[in-house]
């Protein structure tokens, strides 16, 4: 059984990552989407269990592909899932460089661990969850970034946190 990561802060889970986890899971028996808190990164909009939950309902309807929460290395998370390959989407020259230099100390750390980089489709190639925060914020229609099943979720999140504040 071949199994795969996909990782990502997925905050949220856009359409352009839910595409990267579907042709992961075409390609692969088992795909598991590995959600990953990045402290490093600014202005997140959901909190780890929220973003953990979007992914879930995202992919509900993909057999064989479930997610969960890991703070690790993302290394360390394949191996103890059995993976043998790591899925990452890319969408320009820069996330190239990027995912190439962290596929390179993947491998350093577990040598067994390979690295997938899918490009982006084009469709989806402009698409970045900064900029996914951006019409939620402005109360944009989302349905051209936004996996369907999660919209009323995000906004139902996006609503709770305003009455908190």
């Amino acid at each position: 059984m071949k199994t795969a990561v996909c990782s990502g802060s997925f905050d949220p889970i856009t359409l352009g990552h839910l595409d990267i986890i579907r042709r992961a899971a075409a390609c692969f028996d088992r795909v598991w989407v590995c959600v990953s808190p990045n402290a490093e990164k600014r202005s997140q909009m959901f909190t780890p269990e929220q973003k953990l939950h979007l992914v879930q309902v995202a992919v509900a309807d993909l057999p064989h592909v479930e997610a969960e929460l890991w703070p690790g290395l993302l290394a360390d998370y394949a191996v103890e899932r059995g993976a043998c390959t790591i899925v990452r989407g890319v969408r320009n020259g820069t996330d190239y460089d990027v995912e190439a230099q962290l596929a390179a100390i993947n491998r350093g750390i577990h040598p067994e661990l390979d690295t997938l980089l899918l490009p982006a489709s084009p469709e989806y190639q402009h698409f970045s969850s900064s900029m996914a925060r951006e019409m939620i914020r402005y109360r944009q229609p989302l349905e051209r970034y936004l996996p369907a099943s999660i919209i009323p979720l995000v906004r139902e999140m996006t609503e709770m946190r305003k009455d908190e504040t």
